[in-house]
């Protein structure tokens, strides 16, 4: 019999509502303004791009009441209360810091930023004006990682051995597709791998070594990564990427009596099946519409009650998933301009 999880986290429409902008209107973009406005009591009165016309287009697509011809004018925008940054990774750092220094609070997608450094002075000017930030891991926020978080508590497969995820999808080589332009921080690890990396870090934390092998693109950034990420116990962590191949997308979390199948995608609300070493396997149903809804109630609960993070994605999270992608980037040879 399959179980439903999805009283694992509070209901998104009961969080109070924020008024959200938008950060370049592309296909994330879209994706979060759909759950805004469809499961939550939240808004995104503004989007801004340095295409006036395209800013416009997209919010006459999604109701948007105002649209601005550059970000400077989005995060002035005094209805806004909340910048959600979905632009290339290349921008994260440069955009929030300025929705921060506007007085705006911020959401910015995964990666946070290309770099370790760039995501401290992000979190640093955050800290000094008492604003709410935190990366968009919105795998963090959704009913099945809370269930998986919830049985490990409950010691459902005794101690954590290993925690396996993969992630790889297939881009056909493209020097002026993002995924494969080193100006635009592409590769591999910071669009793809940094949902089984946070994966492995949420379950067993920060990592106490970082191995990585992987394979350059024609074009200098990375084309495949595997890592494995050790700890002081007997726990390990292997997390693989590729924008060479679309993977299995599963995840596995094997413990001493039993283990926790996640299955693909193991990032999206999907479904979790615990088997035991003895017994019978316990199936648990994640799968919801959606699901951004959850991290944008999640950043909403936290601003209405004044803090500046997440316990679910804190800064500390953030500084050591970025942390794991610098090392593995620097083991592989990676290096964007301007770094």
């Amino acid at each position: 019999m399959t179980e439903s999880v999805l009283d694992a986290v509070p209901d998104p429409r009961e969080a109070p509502p924020v008024r959200w902008g938008v950060v370049a209107p592309g296909g994330i973009g879209r994706t979060f303004v759909r759950a805004v406005q469809q499961h939550t009591r939240s808004e995104v009165v503004a989007v801004g791009s340095r295409s006036a016309d395209r800013a416009a287009d997209f919010a006459r697509e999604h109701g948007v009441a105002r649209s601005h011809g550059s970000y400077a004018e989005l995060v002035a925008d005094d209805e806004v209360e909340a910048v959600y940054v979905a632009s290339p990774h290349s921008e994260h750092a440069e955009q929030a810091l300025m929705a921060l220094e506007a007085g705006k609070h911020v959401l910015v997608e995964k990666a946070f930023t290309r770099n370790l450094a760039e995501a401290e002075r992000v979190l640093a000017v955050a800290e000094e004006r008492g604003l709410f930030a935190m990366e968009a891991m919105w795998t963090r926020h959704l009913p099945h990682v809370a269930a998986i978080h919830r049985l490990l508590a409950d010691g459902a497969i005794g101690e954590v051995i290993s925690v396996t995820a993969q992630h790889g999808q297939a881009f056909p080589l493209d020097p002026g597709h993002r995924m494969y332009d080193p100006a635009l921080a592409g590769g591999a690890l910071l669009d793809l791998g940094v949902y089984p990396v946070s994966f492995v870090l949420d379950v067993l934390g920060a990592p106490s070594s970082v191995s990585a092998s992987g394979s350059l693109t024609e074009t200098g950034v990375d084309g495949q990564v595997a890592l494995t990420l050790g700890y002081p116990g007997r726990a390990q962590g292997v997390a693989h990427t590729t924008l060479w191949s679309r993977t299995p997308n599963a995840a596995c979390i094997s413990g001493t009596t039993g283990r926790i199948e996640v299955e693909r995608t193991f990032f999206t609300p999907t479904t979790v099946t615990v088997v035991p070493h003895e017994g019978e396997p316990r199936e648990l149903d994640g799968r919801i519409e959606g699901g951004f809804q959850f991290q944008v109630a999640e950043a909403a609960r936290r601003i209405a009650a004044g803090e500046r993070e997440s316990p679910r994605m804190s800064w500390q999270h953030t500084r050591d998933v970025m942390g794991v992608l610098d090392e593995a980037r620097r083991q592989v040879g990676v290096r964007y301009p301007g770094e």
